[in-house]
């Protein structure tokens, strides 16, 4: 649906949840030398201005990344999110946001690979203006393809190194999402069986963000599920009131510094006594 843009929304806590889990897998596939390919279905522009109208608009980020900073006695996964940050924002003030384009840039090695699917014409020119600030090694370790990445995905499966991680995280409105999500991670495995899927979804009052979770919880690829709630569920039935990452092939790393991170997050981001976490794992 081409009404959405992820600036109305960048650095709300659904970000810090998503992007905290997505540098940490990032950090356990540096562990290894051989190389790896991230493959992001929907890159959106890459980097957010958090002082453009579109950001200021919801000012999502006052009840996200904003209740991060300054804060102590951080969990080591919020402190390495924060890092990334931080680095796209030298001089101190969290002006601009990193999407998770920008931070798998930061994260790859000469050998690694980035592409991206982002089918939004704005959103995607908006991409491959910020790519080509980035330098001639961020353009040389980059594809951009103004595509569906649902379809696409299929086109880099499995990467030619056979180490990979993909990142699904469509906007939702489309209802139809939650099914094209389910059937990308299901022949996204056929292809690569050994890939790390890592698929966010919002928490909303929609009978298929839960049947989505269920479904994804029923594979018997190791898992990782963590969700985050910050408020109950609004009157009316919009909004999101929380969101989850589901992550198939984790680092084995990931579930105990979640259980370390989520109660935290939780006590941060919480904006009534609704806020909650849940999480869970099969054979990882």
């Amino acid at each position: 649906m081409f009404s959405y843009r992820h600036a109305f929304h960048a650095g709300n806590h659904a970000d810090v949840l998503k992007h905290a889990v997505f540098v940490h897998i990032l950090d356990y596939f540096n562990r290894k030398d051989s190389a790896y390919w991230v493959i992001d279905t929907h890159a959106g522009a890459g980097l957010y201005d958090l002082r453009s109208d579109w950001a200021t608009k919801n000012g999502e980020f006052t009840d996200g990344l904003d209740r991060l900073l300054g804060a102590g006695n951080m969990p080591p996964m919020i402190e390495r999110y924060l890092e990334e940050v931080h680095h796209f924002n030298p001089d101190g003030v969290a002006n601009f946001y990193p999407g998770s384009p920008w931070l798998a840039l930061r994260a790859l090695r000469g050998q690694d690979r980035l592409r991206l699917f982002e089918m939004h014409p704005s959103e995607a020119d908006v991409l491959r203006q910020n790519l080509g600030s980035q330098g001639k090694s961020a353009l040389r370790q980059t594809t951009i393809y103004e595509a569906d990445g649902f379809t696409g995905l299929k086109s880099q499966l499995p990467p030619a190194p056979r180490r990979g991680i993909v990142i699904i995280d469509p906007s939702y409105e489309d209802k139809q999402d939650y099914r094209k999500t389910l059937l990308a991670v299901n022949e996204g495995l056929k292809r690569f069986a050994t890939g790390c899927f890592a698929v966010w979804y919002p928490l909303v009052q929609r009978r298929e963000a839960h049947e989505l979770a269920r479904s994804l919880e029923r594979l018997q690829t190791p898992w990782v599920h963590a969700s985050l709630t910050v408020r109950k569920p609004s009157g009316d039935g919009f909004g999101l009131h929380g969101s989850g990452m589901f992550v198939l092939n984790p680092p084995w790393t990931l579930h105990d510094e979640l259980a370390k991170t989520l109660p935290w997050l939780s006590e941060k981001l919480k904006l009534d006594d609704r806020a909650g976490f849940t999480l869970k794992q099969h054979g990882a």
